[in-house]
């Protein structure tokens, strides 16, 4: 999953509207709701056109 996550922010979806970042102090959370949305929208097409 984290190696998911490396790749949809190479190619620039990990900043999109929606994913939340809360940086407090040393600790970082990072929740990609948004790109976890289109990633998941683009891999059910894809499968639904394998099944076709």
């Amino acid at each position: 999953m984290a190696a998911l996550a490396f790749v949809s922010v190479r190619f620039g979806l990990g900043r999109l509207p929606g994913d939340l970042v809360i940086d407090q102090g040393g600790v970082v959370v990072y929740a990609p709701i948004t790109t976890a949305v289109i990633v998941s929208l683009l891999l059910s097409l894809v499968l639904w056109l394998f099944r076709r």
